[in-house]
């Protein structure tokens, strides 16, 4: 087969050898260039919810400082966790020549997604004022995050529906359709959420509860495209009920389920930190959520790559050309290392490139400008960790990856609190979180040194 062939649209089995064959830069260029488009449309919605509600006041963008690290944490754990598990397993089954248990991944991973998303519907739907109030919501700020999550997590079984479906295509070598569902929600949504937030033309002005029912419409719709789909019987792999088995489950959950840790480390980060600053008053607050906005955005840009590593691994793992499957982790880290620390440097010599779009007023700016200026710079070795923790998901194994997050999370949480204790200025908290971002890329990178990467037998 001519390797160079134009890889969008090639037959899904094709797509398959393309990952077990073709060279890795042009491999990853095929396989992520939809994703990354895709996940950068998706992360755009996260710039234009942020400025519509900047337009509402300060009180208004410490409701989103307080949702946003539970919102990002859901779709860690639909996206990344549980679909990387997904996308791990259904890679691995097909790089093994096995499509009946490809097949049968995809209805378990369905399962899994009802039952993980009412999660999210009991603790956040139900139970969010006492759990903001923790964090230091208090007033008109705290009213406006119950609200958001009310509708936000009440109803995201969408939300689990579209990343899940998503993972379970890219398993297949198919990163064109889940791109072409999420770009087209993500357009809508941008425009539905302004409509809903400052009441457009004929939409009536909800406040900060609108960008929550445009994520519901828009990423709800999606899924129901990405469902018809693969229930046509037009991918490789189609949609269809089977007999739910145990050994299924822990073929998704020993990677999904251990990554749930990894998701809970990286988002409770951001949550625990947001607590510590939420005692330096709100000014602070809303500050530093703009900056820990950009920080949670690198995950779904390292994700537009990193779900292709997934696959791309995954495929060869199961295929056990394992030299091949390190060589194309390496790349695609190398890749995001760039693109994150290009993003990180330009905020830290100049934040107004980010904040300018959001706030104008003294008090958010100047926290949020402190806190991309110290944590900036750190934001590549962030992103290339991020990377190579996706990349680890291919492999089935992702327990030391998880334990290098782990041990990011208790660093910035003792130290952290330590500071608060002692009285530190808020500067020395942002010093304490760039410690973590630090602690992250080292960790992920020496896990590629570990046993889960270098099988005994190898066949290149």
């Amino acid at each position: 087969m001519n390797e160079s062939s134009n890889f969008l649209s090639e037959s899904p089995s094709s797509r398959l050898e393309l990952m077990l064959k073709a060279p890795v830069p042009g491999l990853l260029l095929k396989l992520a260039g939809p994703n990354v488009i895709a996940i950068t449309i998706l992360t755009l919605v996260t710039f234009a919810d942020a400025w519509y509600v900047g337009q509402l006041g300060t009180a208004a963008l410490a409701s989103l400082a307080l949702v946003f690290p539970f919102q990002t944490l859901m779709q860690m754990m639909s996206g990344g966790a549980i679909g990387g598990g997904v996308t791990s397993s259904v890679a691995r089954a097909l790089g093994s020549d096995d499509e009946s248990k490809a097949a049968s991944v995809l209805w378990h991973a369905i399962i899994i997604a009802g039952a993980m998303s009412m999660v999210f519907v009991v603790t956040l739907g139900f139970f969010s004022r006492p759990v903001f109030a923790l964090l230091g919501g208090t007033g008109e700020a705290l009213n406006g995050a119950v609200a958001y999550a009310r509708i936000a997590f009440g109803a995201g079984l969408a939300i689990w529906m579209l990343y899940i479906l998503s993972a379970a295509l890219r398993g297949m070598g198919d990163t064109v359709t889940p791109a072409r569902a999420i770009t087209v929600g993500s357009v809508v949504q941008v425009g539905l959420s302004g409509a809903l937030t400052l009441g457009w033309g004929v939409f009536p002005k909800m406040g900060v509860v609108g960008p929550a029912i445009a994520i519901i419409v828009c990423q709800g719709g999606a899924a129901f495209y990405l469902a018809f789909h693969l229930a046509s019987g037009k991918a490789r792999v189609p949609l269809r009920s089977h007999r739910l088995e145990w050994s299924i489950f822990k073929d998704i959950l020993q990677v999904g389920g251990i990554g749930l840790l990894n998701s809970f480390f990286m988002a409770t980060t951001v949550i625990v930190v947001t607590g510590f600053i939420g005692r330096y008053g709100t000014d602070a607050l809303a500050g530093y959520g703009l900056g820990a906005r950009l920080e949670l955005m690198l995950v779904p840009l390292s994700f537009g790559i990193g779900a292709a590593l997934t696959a791309a691994v995954g495929a060869n793992y199961g295929a056990k050309q394992y030299a091949r499957a390190r060589r194309v982790a390496w790349a695609g880290s190398a890749i995001t290392l760039l693109v994150s620390g290009v993003i990180g440097c330009a905020v830290s010599v100049a934040p107004g490139l980010w904040l300018d779009m959001f706030t104008s007023e003294p008090g958010p700016y100047g926290y949020g400008a402190t806190y991309l200026t110290i944590a900036g710079p750190f934001y590549a070795l962030f992103g290339a960790g991020q990377a190579l923790y996706f990349a680890s998901q291919g492999t089935g194994r992702v327990m030391m990856p998880v334990i290098a997050s782990g041990i990011r999370f208790l660093a910035v949480v003792g130290l952290g609190g330590l500071g608060v204790a002692l009285g530190w200025e808020v500067s020395g908290i942002f010093w304490v979180v760039s410690l973590g971002l630090i602690l992250i890329g080292i960790g992920q990178a020496l896990c590629l040194f570990t046993s889960a990467w270098r099988p005994d037998y190898e066949v290149n």
